[in-house]
């Protein structure tokens, strides 16, 4: 059976055999053997591919790395546990904010701290995008019934509703800034995201407890790991259900 996952990671990422052959240093004849008989590349071209292709190894060749292996990779994702969101040191946040160059991406309802904590990441949001960053920004939408099913289970009543348009006034200094995106979701959030290129800082969220006072995982993403795709994937999920605030603004 053709391997169809490596095959369309390289549709994806517009490579042809001969493009990711001189990449992993192999012959293009490998790559086509790679795809259309399945075979499993050596170690060290799995790796070279799965980076190459943003994948990881553990879905382009699913029974390649034994259990517990793969399961030991994924735990070297994670780089460490913060007890609270606040106390993640605001020199981290500072570098993984300027220091990003791909993609920032941001999942909250409100995620007012930021603004807060740092006076001048509208700028920075600014300079990463025009330095060719894209940034996404997820706010919930404050009229969902997500948003008012929060503030009730925090006891807070429409405080976070109250708390997205106060931050909506910050994002809205980005309009038209060629890069940035924002958009509101409406979505029962379990986790609140922040990516920055291969960091991620992923904040589960506690019954009854406001996100600052729940634990954050920081986490780097390697090549054959799970944990890091699978918080990127629920990102990207909830963004493509999301609406633009375009759309809000312009709404009747």
């Amino acid at each position: 059976m053709p391997n169809e996952r490596l095959r369309d990671a390289m549709h994806r990422n517009r490579l042809t055999p001969t493009d990711l052959a001189a990449d992993v240093g192999v012959d293009p004849k490998t790559v086509e053997r790679w795809i259309t008989q399945d075979r499993v590349p050596y170690p060290r071209h799995r790796h070279a591919l799965a980076t190459r292709l943003g994948e990881t190894q553990s879905y382009l060749w699913p029974d390649a790395l034994p259990s517990a292996r793969a399961a030991a990779v994924t735990e070297s994702e994670l780089v460490q546990i913060y007890s609270r969101r606040a106390s993640i040191p605001i020199e981290l946040w500072q570098r993984l904010l300027t220091t990003a160059t791909q993609q920032i991406s941001i999942l909250v309802y409100a995620g007012l701290f930021l603004p807060e904590q740092h006076p001048n990441l509208i700028t920075i949001l600014r300079e990463r995008a025009e330095a060719g960053a894209r940034v996404r920004i997820l706010l919930g939408d404050p009229d969902s019934s997500g948003v008012a099913q929060r503030g009730a289970e925090e006891g807070i009543g429409n405080a976070i509703s109250a708390k997205i348009r106060n931050v909506l006034t910050w994002y809205e200094k980005l309009d038209g800034v060629d890069g940035v995106s924002l958009g509101l979701h409406g979505t029962t959030l379990y986790n609140s995201i922040y990516q920055f290129d291969e960091e991620m800082l992923v904040n589960p969220h506690v019954f009854g407890f406001p996100a600052a006072h729940a634990p954050t995982l920081h986490l780097r993403r390697i090549a054959g790991g799970d944990l890091f795709n699978l918080y990127a994937d629920s990102f990207d999920r909830i963004w493509s259900a999301s609406r633009p605030k375009r759309q809000d603004r312009e709404a009747p």
